[in-house]
This record gives structure tokens, C-alpha cells and sequence, in this order.
């Protein structure tokens, strides 16, 4: 992936070009200029990991960083402030759309562009890896004519993919659909869009109480991110209009309680809540590469307790040249919630959360690590990419001893040879941090 340039005859133009469109046809989804000293490190973050690229030499670190705030409408006078920038249009035949931010640090300053594609928005809900439960789930709530439906996840888990993908199947003639976004990411035909502008008092609040008198049908706020901002659209959804959102919380429990923190009327909250939608991203299993091996005891009882199902084998990352360590791509597993009486009855009478923990995950058909699983059962990622975005002891509670007695050998039902082979051969597997983390907490 390290590339060399002739940064004392070719023209910083033709570098910043070259780094790129690089990025764009390897797959990328940013890339981070990071200065030091003496150079400027350039990494492209692809499926989900930086990759070092280049090194530029200090000779050349200014000019190329004057370079790509020219071209992305930044003021190259400022290098105090935190600036933010686009880029979008033609680079040597490729379209391109790209969002760029500075930050000052005490080397100087750093940049990072971020390469927008939204050809997974664009093909709908088939194209996220939903599973055909999930997917289901998510085409009943976006029928409801009311309520809000929230998308959750950490900073770029794909939030925006999905809510992208549930506009492009909701988008009508016969429906009003209003946005209001920071930034808007993505230009639909045919839905109204809204730039907030804090600096002039266009903020999330004050254009939603606009948008209530536009006659909308249908409500999306890029995300709630106050007090403020949460009441109005949760009380927008209740006077008949299907508001759909993101918030920055891990799974449907959390939001549930993010949004009561907001001081969201339990009443209104009550009503109000459709459905909630949660995501991570994992990498993707090359499958020209990827290789079948044995499940150790952790992996079997992990598989046993969650999904009721006996897994010999499972596939694991091998690498090859047209992958990166074994994976290509990424995919999401997703937790989606509906709402139903007795959780809204729950969130009205301010039951404990243990009780209310029981009633959105006693029954559920599909959690994050059940989705997970799933996956890793169909070769699709690996167990390692589950245990990195999953926290498995925060998903089953303090009760799952039985867990590390698996993995110790306590309660399984191989002998002590078949024990001891099992545990030797998974050595490797066992000395993954997020394994020893879940076996340690245990």
C-alpha cells in the first residue's frame, strides 16, 4: 500500500490528485494527512483500519496542505482554527464527493478528507446486509404513517447508510419529506434538504419548528444531539408525522434511556417511539482466501448459548493479493427493535431497568450479537471482528459463568485429551485481547 513520490519534479497538484483518486479505487474512506516535525504522515483508512500510504518531507508538508484547503474552499490565511471543507466534482475523470476538516495541532495542521460513496444508499435497504428478520422489521416501521424510528451506532458505524437507504424507499410523489442535516451528506431528488448553520442561527431546533408548518409528511433530523432537539421530534411524531433520526448510543436499551435523559416527557416517549435501529460495521471475510477451522470451547458455548445451535467450524481470515489481511469490505450487523405495548407501557411507568432490559431483549429475534453470530456462521466475517464491536458480557449481563468454564474446560463434555488438544490448538485464539477481556471479566 506505501507509494513513493518524486515530490522534487512532480507538482503538489498531481500529488494531492494521485492520493485520491488512490483512495477512492482502493476502497478507502478517509484519508489523514498527520504532521510531525520533519514530514507528514499520510494514512488511508480502508475497511475500517489506517493504512500508512506516503510520507510527505517537510519541504513539501505546507504546500500540499495549502493545496487541498484551496480546492476544498477553506481560508489557507487561518491556521489557528478548526476549519471545515467539500470537495466535489472532477478529479482526472472521476467523480468525486468528499468532505474535509483541519485541526491545529502543535505540529501544524492536520487534515482529513472524507470520501463519501453513497452507492449503498442509492440501491435501498437490500444493499446493507440486512437479514431478512431485520429486513422485514424495518419495512413495517417505515409503513407506520406515524412515530420516530431512530438509527444508532457509534461515529461512523453507517447511521447514515441506512437512514439514506429507508428516504430512498420512503421518497414519493404523493409525500412532503423534509430533512435537516450537518452536513447534508446526500442530494435526493425530490426530498427537501436543510443545511443547519449554527453561526446564523440555523440550528437543528429552529428548523424543525419551521418544518412543522411546511406541511411535511415525513421528518428526517441528521441527528438529535440536545435536549432541545430530542422534545421537538418526539412531539413532531406524535401529531402525525413519521420522524426518522440518529443518535450516538450502543444498542436499543441505551437509547431508550439517552432519550429520558434529554428530558423527553416518559409519556411522550412512550408514544412517540416506533422502532430503534442499531448498528456496527465489521469487516468482510475474503472469500477467494478465507479458511475453515475447528470452534474452541469459548466459540462453541458462545454459539450454543446465543443461538441455540451446535458450530464445529467456523471460517477465519487467511490473506491473499487481493485482499488486506484476510478481509474485503465491510457489512453491518444490525439489532432492530419494535416497539411494542409492553415496553411502552415500561417506559411510561419508569420500571426498573432490569425489567426493562427483560422486555427488549427477552423475546427479541434478533440482537446484535445474534446477527453477529449469524454471520460468522455463514462466513460472511469472522469471530474476531464479532468480539471486537460486540461487548459480549454487556449483552448477556453478569450471569454467564458458564462461559468461562467453557473456555477453562469445567463443563465440557470432551474428555481431558480432547480438552487439552482443543485448548492447545486455540492457543492463538484464546490470546485475542477481546476474548481474554470477556473471559477475564467473567
Amino acid at each position: 500500500m506505501f507509494k513513493e513520490f518524486d515530490y522534487d519534479n512532480k507538482p503538489v497538484v498531481d500529488i494531492v490528485n494521485d492520493m485520491i483518486i488512490d483512495a477512492v479505487k482502493n476502497g478507502g474512506s478517509d484519508i489523514h494527512f498527520d504532521p510531525t516535525d520533519d514530514d507528514l504522515n499520510v494514512r488511508i483508512r480502508i475497511d475500517g483500519a489506517l493504512l500508512d500510504y506516503a510520507k510527505v518531507p517537510a519541504t513539501v508538508k505546507k504546500n500540499l496542505i495549502t493545496r487541498i484547503k484551496i480546492i476544498s474552499g477553506m481560508n489557507i490565511t487561518e491556521t489557528r482554527l478548526p476549519q471545515d471543507g467539500a470537495i466535489k466534482g472532477l478529479i482526472e475523470n472521476l467523480d468525486v464527493d468528499l468532505r474535509v476538516s483541519s485541526l491545529p495541532t502543535v505540529d501544524g495542521e492536520k487534515i482529513v478528507i472524507r470520501i463519501l460513496d453513497y452507492r449503498m444508499s442509492l440501491n435501498g435497504l437490500e444493499s446493507i446486509g440486512l437479514s431478512k428478520v431485520n429486513y422485514d422489521k424495518i419495512n413495517a416501521l417505515i409503513k407506520k404513517p406515524n412515530g420516530i424510528i431512530m438509527v444508532t451506532g457509534a461515529t461512523g458505524s453507517g447511521k447514515s447508510t441506512t437512514v439514506y437507504s429507508m428516504l430512498q424507499v420512503l421518497n414519493t410523489m404523493e409525500r412532503n419529506i423534509i430533512t435537516v442535516e450537518d452536513p447534508v451528506e446526500m442530494k435526493i431528488a425530490g426530498i427537501n434538504q436543510v443545511q443547519v448553520m449554527s453561526e446564523i442561527g440555523l440550528t437543528f431546533s429552529n428548523t424543525l419548528r419551521s418544518i412543522l408548518r411546511q406541511d411535511p409528511d415525513i421528518i428526517m433530523i441528521g441527528e438529535i444531539r440536545d435536549d432541545e432537539t430530542a422534545r421537538i421530534a418526539v412531539r413532531a411524531s406524535i401529531t402525525g408525522h413519521l420522524v426518522l433520526s440518529t443518535i450516538h448510543t450502543n444498542n436499543s436499551l441505551n437509547t431508550i434511556e439517552r432519550l429520558l435523559d434529554m428530558d423527553v416527557e416518559r409519556y411522550l416517549l412512550g408514544s412517540a417511539l416506533s422502532g430503534i435501529i442499531s448498528q456496527r460495521l465489521v469487516k468482510k471475510l475474503c472469500p477467494k482466501c478465507r479458511s475453515a477451522r475447528p470452534t474452541n470451547p469459548y466459540e462453541k458455548n458462545l454459539f450454543q448459548k446465543v443461538l441455540n445451535i451446535d458450530v464445529q467450524e467456523i471460517y477465519t481470515p487467511v490473506g491473499c493479493d487481493e485482499c488486506i489481511n484476510g478481509y474485503k469490505g465491510r457489512t453491518a450487523i444490525h439489532e432492530v427493535l419494535e416497539i411494542n405495548q409492553d415496553i411502552r407501557d415500561a417506559i411510561v411507568n419508569n420500571v426498573r431497568k432490569e425489567e426493562l432490559r427483560n422486555l427488549v431483549y427477552g423475546k427479541s429475534e434478533n440482537t446484535l450479537i445474534k446477527d453477529g453470530l449469524t454471520k460468522v456462521m455463514d462466513g460472511i466475517t469472522s469471530m474476531d471482528e464479532i468480539l471486537r464491536v460486540i461487548d459480549v458480557n454487556d449483552d448477556f449481563g453478569t450471569n454467564e459463568k458458564e462461559l468461562k468454564d467453557a473456555v477453562i474446560g469445567k463443563t465440557s463434555n470432551l474428555n481431558k485429551e480432547e480438552e487439552e488438544k482443543d485448548l492447545k490448538d486455540d492457543t492463538h485464539h484464546l490470546k485475542n485481547p477481546f476474548i481474554k477481556n470477556n473471559i477475564e471479566t467473567l
